[in-house]
């Protein structure tokens, strides 16, 4: 089903992440907030959009993405519209209030996927996964290990960087420097922010002096996630490992033209159980379509591939 076409405005790569990206609206209800509560007593934030049924779509942003952002609310008004109950949730940090722990959220961080997937698990009888980008390599890795609940049927995946490393070093080209620089500052402000709460606890003296977001892996996410620094941390998390290990349905779609991705993010197979879709158009986080029902085209392929029998 690798039929995506972009709309004639959008005629390249950087266009179709970034229409989306900073001019989507998404006209959509608000959703009921509940905060839940982590083993090493933090907390997630998390949004529902109930229509009180059986099923639920659990939905997993991207780096320094929210719950709010066009992309997580146009998936969630799709799958709810569509009669399914809808959750999305904050990464710790993402949220409006920072979390209370050292640690942040990273790429492989799937501890707390967990407990919002067994949250969900609790209370639904059948439960979906959809991952953006760091939320498709946290949701495929998760995916991958033991313990997976049974009430976890499919799940879909969207420009997805499969080889954290390699993806990074493609993000550092120059051709890209809008996006790492926008990333690394908002990450900066961050760490900033967790050092204002923990007092003096995270050192934050060298971050004036990093300039790419590897350097910034390697002296902030690694070692505070429990990694030697940021080679360790994208060998381990990276969902290229996991992959093959995965039991339930699984689409991942990442598009050809994706400037975040690198030549390993697009395995020519997996095991049976994941589909793998490459459009040859799409950006990163794009898909867009100017359709009357305002569906993105990513929207519609999740639809049909969750909502399909097979």
């Amino acid at each position: 089903m690798s039929d995506y076409r972009p709309p004639s405005l959008l005629f390249n790569r950087h266009l179709e992440t970034i229409y989306p990206s900073l001019l989507r609206r998404v006209e959509f209800i608000q959703p009921e907030r509940e905060r839940i509560f982590t083993p090493d007593d933090d907390f997630l934030d998390i949004d529902w959009y109930r229509n009180r049924l059986d099923k639920c779509v659990i939905i997993s942003h991207g780096l320094e993405g929210n719950t709010q952002r066009s992309y997580v609310r146009g998936m969630a008004k799709a799958f709810f519209n569509a009669g399914y109950d809808v959750l999305t949730w904050n990464y710790r940090g993402c949220g409006e209030e920072m979390n209370r722990q050292m640690r942040f959220y990273h790429s492989g961080a799937t501890d707390d996927l967990r407990t919002v997937v067994n949250h969900a698990a609790g209370l639904y009888r059948q439960v979906y996964l959809i991952g953006f980008s760091l939320g498709g390599n946290l949701t495929l890795k998760f995916l991958g290990e033991p313990g997976v609940s049974a009430a976890v049927k499919k799940a879909v995946t969207i420009s997805v960087p499969l080889n954290l490393h390699t993806s990074c070093l493609v993000l550092e080209q120059p051709s890209n420097w809008i996006y790492s620089r926008r990333f690394l500052k908002s990450l900066s402000l961050k760490v900033r922010a967790k050092a204002h709460l923990l007092r003096e606890v995270l050192d934050i003296t060298r971050l004036d002096h990093i300039k790419t977001l590897m350097e910034f892996d390697d002296h902030f996410t690694g070692p505070l996630h429990g990694f030697k620094g940021a080679v360790d941390y994208y060998t381990r998390c990276s969902a290229i490992h996991f992959i093959n290990h995965i039991k339930v349905p699984t689409l991942v779609i990442n598009a050809k033209n994706d400037p975040f991705l690198s030549t390993d993010c697009y395995p020519a197979a997996t095991s049976g159980t994941v589909t793998l879709d490459y459009p040859e158009r799409g950006g990163h986080v794009g898909f867009a379509l100017f359709e009357k029902n305002r569906l993105y085209w990513s929207e519609k392929r999740a639809l049909a591939f969750i909502g399909s029998t097979s």
